[in-house]
């Protein structure tokens, strides 16, 4: 009774009102699950491919109807009558069948949406939650919530040339608490943009997209924003970064264009002493993305002068693939993976990126997209892999909300038994 019966798929609307694929799998007994695929907008070079159109006379060329059909018509034929619990071999057969490095045959949009719809069956069928059905009996910690509150980068159209500014509630006892100390900070930022009348408008992740003089503008705001709402600075919260610097690449390799508030160009080295520089004035606990996916050697120095003091996290760098996590880890290149889904484009590979993270004794930081759907399935899979933290996010906007929302029903259901913490005491 836990064979698949029918597979469909259908083009629907991402956050960003792009297309994007969702899948429906039903088995024999009845039971019926679905998923939807995100899509990013900052992307790795080396990511895997999802798979568009191309069609201008439909939404700009980037409709998805060949990887919806790909999963109809490819897909489903060769895994109608699989048990459902094949999961492994399920994701296995699906990229035997694509048979590029890339996915770009079959689309990682149709693969990963086929590959978390049986996870999400799978579970159904056995009776358990989600989180307990990929982590295991024993996973019971809660990630701690990177909120984006301040955007900039590709995800708004403003001055700000790093993507991401997030407040991280490392001082809470437990997740609705840090949650709770995060989304009054927001709050309390917004009431400090209208003060000085700067747009409270926001970007494609939620947080606000405010035209501020410099980047280092938007560090000053959001302490004054956290003491204003009763928090201690790097206490009660303490904030992350993601640069996404292949954004503001330059024309020649090692060289970084901060055109978007007239910081000039900077080299890696100029670079790395900024972020020096500012982890000494403020507290920074996370970094990613602080130079571009193909500067491998910044990266390196950049780890061996702040390693030992933040998390330094490879993105694009890494695009959650174990082929660049393992160069990475023997070039030193960094400490801690940004693991996404689609980036990989299946369930099994993305817990395979997670599992060399441990191994090696890395981090890894469970991330959303800035273009997603309501599909909570982040939110239990970031309880599964038990990495401490994640980003989803900021407190506005549905999409977000519906894995901060799912995250207290997780707690709720552990109860006593939930855990709160950054890090493990053998990671201090």
């Amino acid at each position: 009774m836990s064979r698949i019966s029918a597979i469909e798929a259908l083009e629907i609307l991402d956050s960003r009102g792009n297309p994007t694929v969702r899948v429906m799998i039903t088995l024999e007994n009845g039971i019926r699950a679905r998923a939807s695929v995100p899509s990013g907008a900052s992307t790795g070079e080396r990511e895997a491919i999802e798979l568009r159109d191309g069609d201008p006379q439909r939404y700009a060329g980037k409709g998805v109807l060949k990887a919806v059909a790909n999963v109809r018509e490819k897909i489903a034929p060769e895994l109608i009558g699989l048990d459902v619990y094949q999961q492994v071999e399920i994701d296995r057969l699906m990229i035997a069948m694509d048979g590029t490095p890339n996915k770009a045959n079959l689309g990682a949009n149709a693969i990963l949406g086929v590959s978390m719809a049986v996870a999400r069956a799978a579970a159904q069928n056995a009776g358990l939650p989600l989180y307990h059905y990929l982590g295991g009996p024993g996973c019971r910690r809660l990630p701690i919530p990177c909120m984006n509150i301040i955007n900039g980068g590709e995800h708004a159209d403003n001055s700000v040339d790093f993507q991401e500014y997030m407040a991280v509630p490392l001082g809470a006892p437990n997740f609705r608490e840090g949650l709770r100390y995060v989304a009054e900070t927001f709050h309390v930022l917004k009431g400090l943009l209208k003060k000085q009348n700067m747009a409270t408008s926001v970007g494609d992740e939620g947080g606000f997209a405010p035209n501020l003089p410099s980047n280092e503008a938007a560090m000053d705001i959001i302490i004054e924003a956290i003491e204003k709402a009763g928090y201690r600075p790097g206490e009660d919260i303490a904030i992350a970064l993601d640069s996404a610097a292949s954004s503001f690449v330059g024309d020649q390799p090692g060289l970084y264009d901060l055109q978007k508030s007239g910081g000039g160009s900077k080299s890696s080295d100029e670079m790395i002493a900024l972020a020096e520089e500012w982890c000494k004035k403020y507290p920074i606990v996370l970094w990613e993305d602080p130079l571009s996916e193909n500067d491998w050697e910044g990266f390196r120095k950049f780890t061996e002068r702040l390693g030992d003091k933040i998390e330094v996290v490879g993105d694009d760098l890494f695009v959650t693939n174990t082929k660049y996590i393992a160069q990475g880890i023997r070039e030193k290149s960094a400490n801690s993976v940004l693991i996404k889904l689609n980036q990989i484009g299946s369930v099994t590979e993305t817990i395979g990126a997670v599992a060399m993270c441990r191994e090696a004794g890395w981090r890894y930081f469970i991330s959303h997209r800035s273009g997603e759907t309501e599909d909570d399935f982040l939110a239990d899979f970031a309880v599964a892999m038990d990495g401490g933290h994640l980003k989803t996010g900021s407190a506005s906007r549905s999409e977000r909300i519906a894995k901060y929302n799912r995250l207290l029903e997780i707690e709720a259901e552990l109860g006593g038994a939930a855990t709160y913490f950054w890090k493990y005491d053998w990671e201090k």
